[in-house]
């Protein structure tokens, strides 16, 4: 799962070449959504969808904080914790209403197992960007880390209100359900 994780952060480092200012507010946001929402998406849709979210929620027009997330992604690809912790830090504080940076940060302390740290940035994620599937499918990792099954189920099912496409979550949904049910234990 980590090395899903860090190559997942790589991929989302190459989102952030974009230089325009988008966040979590952006207009384009909204239609994205909604068409996430359809049924009848192919794989293929879902995922060019996802891509054209991740593509706004990290793009900013701030050069040092583009940089800073650039390279703290890059760090902790390559698993630079430390590196990745300094850059990713500087860049929540130069940009504390950017949803993507404080994600960022969260996915870096779940990957050094400082859930509580993970938790707290996924609050202040969501607090910014209630839609945030990847931060919710995050907080089921990091609950299911913390062996909080039940919490990890509710996130992994308001992951999927969001974004009825993301398998991980689907299959983590479903194989929580059948653990707490005593289906297959």
């Amino acid at each position: 799962m980590r090395r899903f994780l860090l190559a997942f952060a790589g991929v989302c480092c190459l989102s952030m070449a974009a230089t325009v200012m988008a966040d979590q507010g952006d207009l384009r946001l909204n239609p994205l959504f909604d068409r996430l929402q359809s049924v009848d998406l192919s794989q293929a849709q879902a995922r060019e969808i996802e891509f054209n979210i991740w593509q706004i929620w990290g793009a900013i027009d701030d050069s040092r904080v583009q940089e800073l997330l650039a390279n703290g992604t890059q760090a902790m690809a390559t698993g630079s914790f430390e590196q990745a912790l300094v850059s990713f830090n500087m860049a929540v504080e130069l940009a504390p209403g950017m949803s993507e940076a404080w994600n960022k940060r969260a996915t870096l302390h779940y990957l050094m197992g400082n859930y509580e740290e993970s938790i707290y940035d996924i609050q202040q994620t969501l607090a910014l960007e209630p839609r945030h599937f990847g931060a919710l499918s995050g907080l089921g990792l990091v609950y299911l880390g913390m062996k909080r099954e039940e919490e990890a189920l509710h996130a992994f099912e308001k992951a999927l209100e969001v974004n009825p496409h993301m398998p991980g979550p689907k299959s983590y949904v479903r194989k929580l359900t059948e653990k707490l049910k005593g289906i297959g234990a």
